[in-house]
C-alpha cells in the first residue's frame, strides 16, 4: 500500500494552482485585439495588433475612408467612402470587399444598433439625413431627412434613438428609430462636431458632450431635458502648440470610457488628451500624443485608448487608462481618422 504523504498532496496541489494561473495569464489565453484605421488620405484601413505594435491587415479600395464600425458580432466592418458616396461591408477575417452600398449623398460617420441589424450612417451633403442600411441584405431600405448635413452619429444603449451632430444647423439632433421622426434637438452658437454619451445608473442615457468648432472644450446636454446645462472649456496647459490646431477644429475626439468612470477629449492645440472624472467632470490630467490628436476610441475593456494623429504625424497613439501615459505610438497611413476596436473570439 503506497503512503502519500500530506505535505506531498499540497506540493502537487500548489504546482497545479500555479500551472493554472499562468496559463490564464499566457498570452495564449487573452483575447487578442485588433485596432482599426481610417487613412481619409488613401484608400486603405489599417488593423493593428496591439500586442506586436504591428500593421497585421490593410484593407484596400476605399477610397477616402470616414466612418467605421463593426458588427456586434465582429464578422464584418462597416466602412464609409465620402468620394464614392457607399458604404463599404467588409468580411473582418479576410479583409475583402462583400458589398458597396450606394448611399444618398456623402457620408461622414457611422454607427450599427445593438442587435447588428441596422448600420446608421450620417449624410454630411445638403440637405442631409440619416441613412438606414439593412444588415441582412445589406440594401439602404430608407433615408429619415433632416434639415442640415450630419456628421457624427451615437445609438443609445436600447436602440431607440439616433443621436447626431449637424455642423450646418449648429445642432444636435435624436431620431426616433421606430418612427423615423426627429424627436427633439439642441442649438448651439457654433457648428457642432464630434459627440460622446454617458448613461445614467440605471442604464438610460444621463447626457451627451457636444464638441463645438472654435470652443476649446464642449457643451454638456442633459438628455432628459433637452437642454444644454454647461460649456466645459480645456485647461490652458500644456501650452507651446497653439499653431498646430486651425481655429475652427481644435478639438476633435472625445469618448466616455467603457466603464463610464472618465471622460476623454483630444485637442489639437495642446497636442494631447485631456481626462475628466465622471459623473462630477473634475479634471484628471492630460497625456501627451503626436501632432494633431483627433478622433478617439477605447480598447473592447477600456484599459487602452487609441488616438489617431492626423495631417503631419499619420500616427496612432496608444494610452493607458490607468496609469494615463502613452506607451506607444505607431505608424500608420496617410492623414489617419476614426478608430475602433474588436475583440477576437
Amino acid at each position: 500500500m503506497t503512503i502519500i504523504r500530506l505535505a506531498t498532496v499540497k506540493a502537487i496541489f500548489g504546482c497545479l494552482v500555479s500551472l493554472f494561473v499562468l496559463l490564464a495569464l499566457s498570452p495564449a489565453a487573452t483575447k487578442s485585439v485588433r485596432i482599426y484605421v481610417t487613412n481619409y488620405a488613401d484608400t486603405t484601413v489599417d488593423v493593428i495588433d496591439p500586442v506586436t505594435k504591428k500593421i497585421v491587415q490593410v484593407i484596400d479600395g476605399i477610397p477616402n475612408p470616414h466612418g467605421i464600425a463593426l458588427s456586434p458580432d465582429g464578422k464584418r466592418v462597416y466602412v464609409t467612402s465620402e468620394v464614392a458616396h457607399v458604404l463599404a461591408v467588409v468580411d473582418q477575417e479576410t479583409g475583402k470587399i462583400l458589398k458597396k452600398v450606394l448611399l444618398s449623398g456623402m457620408p461622414n460617420n457611422i454607427a450599427v444598433t445593438k442587435d447588428g441589424g441596422q448600420v446608421l450612417v450620417c449624410i454630411r451633403s445638403e440637405p442631409g439625413a440619416l441613412d438606414i442600411v439593412d444588415a441582412t441584405s445589406l440594401e439602404r431600405v430608407k433615408s429619415i431627412r433632416t434639415k442640415n448635413g450630419l456628421h457624427n452619429v451615437l445609438v443609445t444603449p436600447d436602440s431607440k434613438y439616433a443621436v447626431a451632430s449637424s455642423p450646418a444647423g449648429h445642432s444636435l439632433v435624436v431620431i426616433d428609430l421606430q418612427t423615423g421622426q426627429l424627436s427633439w434637438d439642441v442649438k448651439f452658437d457654433q457648428e457642432t462636431r464630434m459627440l460622446a454619451m454617458e448613461s445614467g445608473p440605471d442604464g438610460p442615457i444621463r447626457r451627451v458632450f457636444v464638441q463645438l468648432a472654435y470652443v476649446h472644450g464642449f457643451a454638456v446636454v442633459d438628455f432628459a431635458t433637452h437642454r444644454e446645462v454647461a460649456r466645459i472649456n480645456l485647461p490652458a496647459e500644456p501650452k507651446g502648440f497653439e499653431g498646430e490646431a486651425t481655429a475652427s477644429g481644435p478639438t476633435h475626439g472625445i469618448g466616455v470610457n467603457p466603464d463610464g468612470k472618465t471622460l476623454w477629449i483630444t485637442t489639437a492645440s495642446n497636442r494631447c488628451v485631456f481626462v475628466y472624472s465622471l459623473p462630477d467632470l473634475t479634471p484628471l490630467g492630460y497625456v501627451p500624443t503626436g501632432v494633431h490628436p483627433a478622433w478617439l476610441s477605447f480598447s473592447p475593456d477600456g484599459k487602452m485608448v487609441y488616438v489617431s494623429n492626423t495631417i503631419e504625424d499619420g500616427t496612432l497613439s496608444l494610452i493607458d487608462v490607468e496609469s494615463m501615459k502613452e506607451v506607444a505610438r505607431i505608424p500608420v497611413g496617410h492623414k489617419p481618422m476614426r478608430t475602433t476596436s474588436l475583440a477576437l473570439p
